[in-house]
């Protein structure tokens, strides 16, 4: 067979492709299709008519096909070629000067990739790569999180009524196939008595042991689900992979099975002798912790399948990419986008459809990290989980206050203007120290650190209004040590006391705790979970609390040891019993 001939049937044979692809499974993403992706009928007019017609044998080949696929096909290639130097349409009319019924359907050359005579219908879709805020039209910026320059644009194919469907996203699915523990047609719905039916919640969870484990455990609500996804999230270089090879390294030692359990951990963005460098720093040496390189979806799966996983971890999912989607790893049309600031982004479905979204938060200069839950199908979202990071790894903090304390001084004018304040995150307590400074004379007239500024401001107002301190003049400073962020209305009263302290120049003695919310009247209100506050406080060996009158009441009833319970009606109330000697 001559050049030629091969190429033309080497033609063909990627025409009947191209019509009739093979029918897989459509993802929920489907519907959104990058401009950039390649349509199938760029190019389609390359075949060269007079090939199929001079030659017998390729003509009986594409007109004596037993398949109705092969022979629509080979009709469409006949048409869709031309002599040089005609028209689009030429050959392809009949003798009255019309165009054939192949022409129209296949031949077009404005649409031609359609597996029937009916098209489907697109329209262009403005996706926020931030927020994943969709909208019909560009407006320039988000019209949800206002942000610049966001806006990704997308085409939604929707069905014509043809026989072809819509395709998009697609993974292998003899791979996917494989993992499945049932097929679609042998689901069926369950009664509600029926699904926990025989299951023994003891061990429903995969336990993690020791220090860090429980630390980790009690932000995931009491350990492992297995089946379930975790999305670990953070700034880059925050400890993400130590805390994931930590963790799979804990699980491949199965304590509560009785033996070591196979434990995958998939890297795209470093090598196997980077990921053990990382463990031998960690003195991780487990025999059944495996690793592996790689960023395509279905060569992970396939790999994997042998060794048949407890549990499988991808590090980061940003890294890996799917074949059938066009775009590269981390854009929106892929698996996972993350923003510059480490947060999740884009079309948020890699959010939704995940069991557990946990964040792993913490400054560049400390070595403190705070993990948190946003997201939990299997527990509390309201845990927090403390660790310092070290030369071998995180380990967990056991009192998160001491890290948040300064060290103890002597009462002395020095160390005015400085408050302890007693908040919660989630179940956790934590004792903040609130620093303020009041100035005579300064070109700066307020500035706040970690505390909201309308806040700072309602409680200046306050003590100026209700307690009669002369603020006006002074320039005063707020500071939260540690960098930490205050939020609760809990720390109102540590505020005010910090206030007054430095502006009367009077040290607050050591070993006293304020605790409760500040009114537009200057009254103090009771805040949630108080008994639990003032426990954490006495188990610090403080000496005195101050709190709200109101919650003596509930306070009466529970042993704080050798601490006094001081309860304030007002601002007044505060000043006279704390700073009078």
């Amino acid at each position: 067979m001559q050049a030629s001939d091969m190429r033309a049937l080497r033609t063909l044979c990627t025409h009947k492709r191209l019509l009739h692809p093979t029918s897989s499974p459509t993802s929920l993403a489907s519907f959104f299709k990058p401009l950039q992706n390649p349509h199938f009928h760029r190019g389609i007019h390359s075949t060269n008519h007079r090939l199929l017609s001079q030659d017998r044998s390729l003509a009986a080949l594409s007109s004596g096909s037993e398949s109705e696929t092969s022979d629509t096909a080979a009709r469409w290639v006949r048409s869709s070629g031309g002599e040089a130097g005609s028209g689009p349409e030429s050959g392809a009319r009949s003798g009255n000067g019309e165009i054939s019924e192949e022409r129209r359907h296949f031949g077009g050359g404005r649409s031609s990739y359609a597996g029937s005579g009916k098209k489907g219908k697109k329209r262009a879709c403005w996706v926020c790569s931030d927020c994943g805020y969709a909208d019909g039209q560009w407006w320039g910026s988000c019209r949800s999180c206002r942000s610049a320059g966001t806006m990704k644009q997308f085409v939604v194919e929707e069905n014509g009524g043809g026989s072809e469907k819509v395709r998009g996203f697609e993974v292998s699915e003899n791979v996917v196939r494989s993992w499945m523990p049932q097929r679609a047609g042998e689901v069926r719905p369950l009664r509600l008595t029926d699904v926990n039916r025989g299951l023994n919640q003891l061990e429903w969870r995969i336990p993690l042991y020791g220090p860090f484990g429980e630390e980790v455990s009690r932000v995931l609500g009491g350990g492992l689900v297995p089946g379930s996804l975790i999305l670990v999230g953070g700034d880059p270089g925050v400890g993400k992979s130590t805390l994931l090879l930590q963790m799979a390294a804990m699980i491949a030692e199965g304590r509560d099975l009785g033996r070591s359990a196979p434990v995958v951990y998939v890297s795209g963005e470093e090598s196997v002798e980077q990921i053990g460098s990382r463990a031998d720093r960690l003195s991780i040496g487990t025999e059944e912790l495996y690793l592996y390189s790689s960023t395509d979806i279905e060569d992970i799966l396939e790999k994997i399948q042998v060794l048949s996983p407890r549990a499988l971890i991808i590090d980061s999912i940003q890294t890996v990419y799917l074949k059938g989607v066009a775009g590269s790893a981390g854009g929106l049309s892929q698996i996972g986008h993350v923003t510059k600031s480490g947060e999740i982004a884009g079309p948020r479905v890699l959010e939704h459809i995940v069991d557990v979204v946990l964040y792993l938060e913490g400054e560049k200069h400390s070595t403190h990290r705070l993990l948190r839950s946003v997201k939990n199908r299997f527990g509390s979202t309201d845990e927090l989980g403390v660790f310092e990071m070290s030369q071998l790894g995180l380990e967990a903090v056991l009192n998160p206050s001491e890290i948040l304390l300064s060290e103890d001084h002597s009462e002395s004018e020095v160390m005015a203007g400085l408050a302890v304040a007693v908040v919660m995150d989630g179940s956790r307590t934590f004792l903040l120290e609130i620093q303020a400074l009041c100035l005579s004379s300064s070109t700066v007239s307020r500035q706040v650190n970690g505390i909201q500024g309308s806040r700072a401001d309602m409680i200046i107002s306050v003590l100026v209004k209700q307690a009669g301190l002369k603020l006006q003049e002074n320039a005063i400073f707020l500071n939260v040590v540690s960098g930490v962020t205050l939020t609760e209305t809990s720390g109102d009263l540590a505020i005010a006391a910090a206030i007054c302290s430095s502006f009367l120049e009077f040290p607050i003695p050591s070993g006293v705790a304020f605790i409760g919310e500040i009114g537009l009247g200057g009254e103090l209100r009771v805040v949630p979970r108080i008994e639990k506050r003032v426990h954490t406080v006495a188990k610090l060996g403080y000496k005195m609390c101050i709190v709200p009158r109101s919650a003596e009441k509930a306070l009466a009833s529970s042993s704080f040891g050798d601490m006094v319970i001081v309860g304030c009606r007002n601002l007044k109330e505060v000043i006279n019993t704390v700073f009078t000697t």
